[in-house]
């Protein structure tokens, strides 16, 4: 897509305007007020066609509430986008693009019909099919956005550490789950989070997903097999402790993080072991079955 950026010395914004050098003047629709003098803009232009200018200011830090709850724990998923420690702050599964995937198809099949041969210019209903298409797709786009802009914002106005899975889902798009992954915006919703944490002055910890859906949360004992897709309960053989799959790996995930065991800017950590007390709030459930002298009857393995 076009895009164009100048510095402090190469625009400037008068009468509602802004001028670009070699005195082109552009009226600006603001969709809100600039708290500062910028001091760069970027004019682009999107998938339909619309041309958006964006500022760089400096503003003051919104101030955020204390946070009422200690900390919660994020596990990334397609069935459930965002399962959490707490289920009543769970981002389920909204699927704007499959609702929108019947007129896109309409549209993309238009735009195949009306298609001339590559080295001849597009026709004018071969243009108005292909913004249609692109219409429905940044429709969907934006909802997700939407969506994940509320959600990450109640999920940090209420907690004061956030313990993220740092997942990865471009090998998603290499499987059977593609468009439902790609449905589900998972990584939006991971940068959405990670942003606005840090912004509001919360601990964010990205965790490595390693081994998190294969470790209990109530002992810590790491089961020897890898879970498949299709089973949704874990069960661990050393206590007992039965969860949904997705519930057992955000605790993992919170626990991880409480144990402090992070390497640089709380970016890199390591499944920690239970071995040296655990989260209060994920062992208030679920204590688990304790042997002389307050330790689990079942043997810990160390991190790999």
């Amino acid at each position: 897509m076009p895009s164009l950026e100048y510095t402090r010395n190469g625009f400037a914004l008068a009468d509602g305007r802004l001028r670009l050098p070699g005195r082109v003047f552009v009226p600006v629709v603001w969709s809100r007020d600039l708290p500062s003098r910028p001091t760069s803009v970027r004019v682009y232009r999107d998938s339909l066609g619309h041309w958006d200018a964006s500022f760089v200011v400096r503003r003051e830090r919104a101030d955020t509430p204390e946070a009422d709850l200690p900390g919660i724990g994020v596990d990334w998923g397609v069935k459930t986008t965002a399962t959490t420690t707490d289920p009543a702050f769970d981002l389920p599964h909204l699927g704007h693009r499959r609702r929108c995937a019947a007129e896109l198809a309409r549209a993309q099949r238009k735009m195949a019909r009306r298609r001339r041969p590559k080295g001849q210019p597009q026709s004018n209903g071969y243009q108005q099919a292909k913004r249609q298409a692109a219409r429905v797709a940044k429709k969907a786009a934006r909802q997700n956005t939407h969506d994940a802009r509320i959600w990450a914002k109640n999920l940090i106005d209420h907690h004061a550490l956030i313990a993220v899975e740092d997942f990865k889902p471009k090998f998603l798009a290499r499987s059977r789950m593609a468009r439902k992954a790609a449905d589900a915006a998972i990584g939006a919703c991971k940068r959405e989070l990670i942003e606005r944490g840090k912004r509001a002055g919360r601990k964010v910890v990205p965790v490595p997903p390693a081994y998190t859906t294969m470790t209990c949360s109530g002992c810590g004992e790491r089961a020897n097999l890898r879970l498949g897709l299709g089973v949704r309960t874990f069960e661990c053989t050393a206590c007992g402790y039965t969860a949904c799959r997705d519930l057992n790996a955000a605790r993992t995930i919170l626990a991880t993080a409480e144990r402090r065991r992070a390497g640089a800017d709380d970016v890199r950590h390591q499944i920690a072991s239970f071995r040296d007390g655990g989260s209060d709030a994920v062992r208030a459930g679920n204590p688990g079955p304790t042997g002389p002298g307050g330790k689990s009857p079942g043997s810990i393995r160390g991190d790999r």
